[in-house]
């Protein structure tokens, strides 16, 4: 809406009134008469216009100001909720050792650490990833995101501080030395957490099999099994 401002006329009637009093109370024949004047205006003026501000007013038809638009939330800030707290925590936590694990992996220059730090980037995401779609598997890796990810983050972190030195000594060339050895073990510990996430799952598929097998057979449509070795082999028979 378009603003108008009312000035205020207190302070130009009050320097009027400075002048006529002065004139009537002293003579206005020096110039030192003008100048004192002119001061004693000036504060009476400043004064007036702090007690009777200018007022600003808007007419009717005015046309109305558009409030100034929110700024948009940076992408990082637009996270939506599961619902579910634990959840909405277990993807943090993901979020958060993915991040540490591409800021690592930037950091440190061995290849063979870069490798095993990007398949464990990989791997923690799809068991976060899959606990998350199937909340009722998260006290399957409780001690997996209570101990394993963060030690394992604060091995990694040990290492990268270690190599910035840039030098070499006794303790140094140890540890390091032991992270290079233990990290395989780490790929290979990840890998198995993944895995076993899927063990309900393997034990339904092999049961059905199973019955499968023993229906196809009570019917006379149980054929021989082709060995992936033998191309040759018998086929199921119908």
């Amino acid at each position: 809406m378009a603003k108008h401002v009312k000035r205020s006329v207190v302070p130009i009637y009050l320097v009027g009134i400075v002048w006529l009093t002065f004139g009537c109370l002293f003579s206005l024949h020096r110039p030192l008469d003008y100048i004192l004047c002119t001061v004693i205006s000036a504060a009476v003026f400043l004064l007036a216009k702090a007690l009777f501000p200018d007022r600003s007013y808007h007419l009717p038809g005015d046309a109305k100001e558009e409030p100034a638009p929110e700024p948009e939330p940076k992408a990082e800030e637009k996270k939506t909720s599961t619902g579910n707290p634990e959840i909405d925590q277990l993807i943090a936590q993901r979020d958060m050792a993915v991040s540490e694990m591409r800021r690592l992996n930037d950091s440190i220059l061995d290849p063979e650490i870069s490798r095993q730090i990007d398949h464990l980037e990989v791997v923690t995401k799809k068991i976060i990833d899959h606990v998350a779609a199937q909340p009722e598997k998260l006290p399957q890796i409780r001690r997996f995101l209570n101990y394993f990810l963060p030690t394992t983050l604060k091995i990694l972190n040990a290492y990268d501080r270690m190599d910035a030195t840039g030098i070499s000594g006794h303790n140094i060339d140890a540890t390091k030395d032991r992270v290079e050895e233990m990290l395989g073990t780490i790929v290979k510990a990840f890998d198995k957490q993944l895995d076993a996430l899927f063990s309900a799952e393997a034990m339904d598929i092999s049961a059905d099999i199973t019955v499968m097998e023993n229906l196809l057979a009570q019917e006379g449509l149980g054929g021989t099994r082709t060995s992936k070795a033998d191309p040759d082999g018998p086929t199921l028979e119908l």
